[in-house]
């Protein structure tokens, strides 16, 4: 009896060091995308910022000019924030459906690769 023991102890311990392996591996890789989705993110955050600090200059600039070209400046306020106004509806009801699928699309894509 003391033989078959002797022979299955060996065989568990390398069981059990191939479970322990097997889950550290699986943190890891958890880790690792992880940190790419994050990091994607946060590159993209930070470009969206800028491009936004750019946009908003250039909205205000526009305004300020064709505020002095309507003579009073909040009518150029008005003008682009209209123009916004409806910039935003035609995206809204036009390409919404689009940009939800591009989206989905990419997550899937990041949490696959």
């Amino acid at each position: 009896m003391e033989t078959k023991t002797t022979i299955l102890d060996p065989l568990l311990e390398r069981a059990e060091i191939y479970g322990k392996t097997s889950i550290e591996l699986i943190k890891l890789q958890a880790l690792e995308k992880t940190t790419q989705i994050a990091s994607h993110i946060y590159s993209r955050f930070i470009a969206l910022f800028v491009f936004s600090m750019f946009f908003i200059m250039i909205s205000i600039g526009a305004a300020i000019w064709l505020g002095n070209f309507l003579g009073k400046i909040y009518y150029g306020f008005l003008c682009v924030s209209g123009f916004y106004f409806i910039l935003g509806g035609v995206i809204y009801f036009l390409m919404h459906n689009w940009i939800k699928k591009h989206v989905g699309n990419s997550i899937i894509t990041l949490m696959l690769k």
